[in-house]
């Protein structure tokens, strides 16, 4: 099987990202982004995702975080859809349903080669420790239309903020995780009645 790993470099007058990724990782994560609350998220993915994450980000924070976040999942996106290569094998669809104590998200996510972002997250707070939860719309709808995954995001139950947005990195890494998981029933094969994805 062919290495599923990626390096993008995106480069702008407001954000300077390097990311790699490795989805046949062990979900080791080293991140230099300025923002601790999205790098405790972003840990999230990699640890129940099983994918390496590297991510670096030079960014107008003395403006606020909105463009380093979103740029962030933007980078992340094109590196996923360059790992992830030309999904023959896989099983393309994830989803994961995971609690923290009073909060309970579902993740469900398809690599449909179409970009969709379906979120659903009612905040009990509009932020923790500083950071916008708004944000977190921005990281994965610029995910979403650069990977050219179809994800649908439903927080279901929560009181505290970051259970809730925890919640849901923890089920968006292990739906991840399910979805490019390879099939071997599937060898060889793109898993749609297309025959592309």
């Amino acid at each position: 099987m062919a290495e599923r790993k990626a390096r993008v470099e995106r480069n702008t007058l407001e954000t300077q990202i390097t990311v790699e990724i490795n989805l046949d990782g062990t979900g080791k994560a080293n991140f230099d982004t300025g923002v601790p609350f999205l790098e405790h998220m972003m840990d999230q993915i990699a640890r129940h995702g099983l994918v390496d994450l590297d991510i670096t980000c030079k960014g107008d924070l003395h403006i606020d975080d909105h463009h380093t976040v979103e740029d962030i999942g933007i980078t992340l996106g094109q590196a996923f859809k360059q790992a992830v290569g030309d999904k023959k094998g896989i099983r393309r669809y994830g989803h994961a349903y995971v609690p923290l104590d009073e909060a309970l998200s579902r993740v469900v996510i398809d690599l449909s080669g179409r970009p969709g972002l379906l979120m659903d997250v009612p905040y009990t707070r509009a932020s923790v420790g500083g950071f916008d939860v708004d944000l977190f719309a921005e990281f994965f709808q610029g995910f979403v239309n650069h990977s050219m995954v179809t994800l649908h995001i439903d927080n279901l139950k929560g009181k505290n903020t970051h259970h809730q947005i925890e919640t849901v990195f923890k089920a968006f890494g292990r739906a991840l995780r399910m979805a490019i998981e390879m099939d071997e029933c599937m060898a060889g094969i793109t898993p749609s009645t297309k025959g592309a994805l």
